[in-house]
């Protein structure tokens, strides 16, 4: 009994921590993705370069206002807001403050999205994201 108790609190304590409170974005603040362009026709490697108006470029675990750091999503929907950004091959993180990246796509078409997040990897509100381009691969 006393084990499915100390079970259920940490369920309780789990569950709660999923959500976390977002930093706040300044007015006006936006991503993009300077290259490549949306419709390219790329071969690989593919260099990504990220672009950033309105706020600073800030490692993870750096809190400093109006910065973060950027998130590359491949071929994915934008994730939910108020939870840490996941890290997959779906969900490029660059908690080093990196500002572009290559990376190997297989050949196709490929969906490319930047999202800012905050010291935590949790996207700021309002969200800080880019368009979603679509570039083809060789």
């Amino acid at each position: 009994m006393l084990k499915n108790m100390v079970i259920m609190s940490m369920v309780c304590a789990l569950s709660s921590v999923s959500a976390v409170a977002a930093t706040p974005s300044p007015d006006g603040a936006s991503v993009y993705i300077i290259s490549p362009a949306n419709g390219a026709v790329v071969s690989n490697p593919v260099t990504v370069v990220f672009g950033l108006v309105g706020m600073g470029v800030a490692p993870a675990g750096v809190d400093k206002k109006n910065t973060g750091h950027h998130h590359l999503l491949i071929d994915t929907d934008t994730p939910s807001m108020g939870n840490v950004i996941g890290k997959d091959d779906k969900h490029r993180h660059f908690g080093g403050g990196q500002t572009q990246t290559t990376i190997e796509l297989s050949p196709g078409k490929h969906s490319l999205q930047l999202m800012l997040a905050d010291k935590g990897h949790v996207p700021h509100k309002p969200p800080v994201v880019s368009e979603k381009i679509t570039i083809t691969v060789k």
